[in-house]
């Protein structure tokens, strides 16, 4: 069941266009990935579907309903965590909790969400107070406080220290397993990698590619690259006539082959027939920021 459907979504800026004929679905329950490098329409796009902004054509639906026509309704449904979002510095956050929850007619118990995403031993600390990542967690909560049954989040990570990026994709993994719909709209090709089920490829105001993380990464490139170190001669003979080898290549004092299927047990399986040593044995595949290059062109 889908629960977001935006097709040939469209909206300009004093003549240039920042989204043209963007379309997708997003299924119940799922964490769907917008990705894309700044400025390529992420956050418009994003924005034109949670309602906060009109676009100049296309279909939008949330929830079966019409950002724009019912966006009261909507609003008491959806929880959106802008890019550059802000508090008043003395702000304390049971206060931001207890005045955003009465914004709802049904709001979940913010008492429980301050225990829930571990902000109780903050509860008092005044917003400007909190580390980049306490300030995150909040922000989650703030946009759970209404019980919304989809939660947009934009740039949740950026600024953050890798430690605190780590524990707030904890957070949304986490809000996952309460049911919740997540858009995640990210730059980070990890963050992407890690959390979304699909991702959407934004560049130019255009989507590009949509499947999930792996099989963007199996459409450009299905290969897989052995490296190792060997002492002394080595015959490439030895390896190039594997079925799954297709190509042995130098690359310094590393051996580098590629091939495709069960290619780490094949050449395994011959170095240890011919007691050949093989060091600093890694196995690389084809990631997404390869693909998102094949791709567009770009990189991040």
């Amino acid at each position: 069941m889908s629960v977001i459907e935006v097709s040939n979504l469209h909206k300009a800026y004093r003549g240039k266009v920042a989204v043209q004929e963007v379309s997708f679905a997003v299924a119940e329950g799922e964490i769907f990935g917008i990705l894309g490098p700044n400025g390529a329409g992420k956050t418009t796009t994003v924005e034109c579907v949670a309602g906060l902004r009109v676009p100049d054509g296309g279909m939008i639906r949330v929830l079966g309903l019409d950002p724009r026509r019912d966006a009261t309704k909507l609003h008491t449904q959806v929880g959106v965590q802008l890019q550059e979002s802000q508090l008043p510095e003395r702000l304390k956050v049971w206060e931001a909790l207890h005045l955003y929850a009465s914004f709802y007619p049904d709001p979940l118990d913010w008492e429980q969400l301050i225990v829930d995403w571990g902000l109780a031993e903050k509860r008092a600390t005044p917003y400007a107070k909190l580390s980049g990542g306490q300030k995150q967690r909040l922000f989650i909560t703030l946009a759970l406080v209404g019980n919304p049954k989809v939660v947009f989040l934009d740039e949740l990570t950026t600024g953050l220290d890798p430690q605190a990026r780590r524990e707030t994709w904890e957070l949304i993994e986490k809000l996952r397993r309460t049911g919740v719909t997540v858009v995640l709209v990210t730059h980070f090709m990890e963050e992407a990698e890690r959390l979304c089920d699909r991702l959407a490829v934004i560049d130019d105001g255009q989507v590009v590619a949509l499947d999930t993380p792996a099989g963007l990464v199996s459409k450009v490139d299905n290969r897989q690259r052995i490296r190792f170190r060997v002492a002394g001669q080595f015959d490439e003979r030895l390896l190039t006539g594997i079925p799954e080898v297709s190509e042995v290549a130098h690359e310094g004092s590393h051996l580098v082959v590629t091939g495709r299927g069960d290619l780490l047990y094949a050449v395994t399986s011959v170095l240890a027939r011919n007691q050949i040593v093989a060091a600093d044995l890694r196995v690389e595949q084809a990631s997404l920021d390869d693909a998102f290059v094949a791709l567009t062109g770009k990189r991040f």
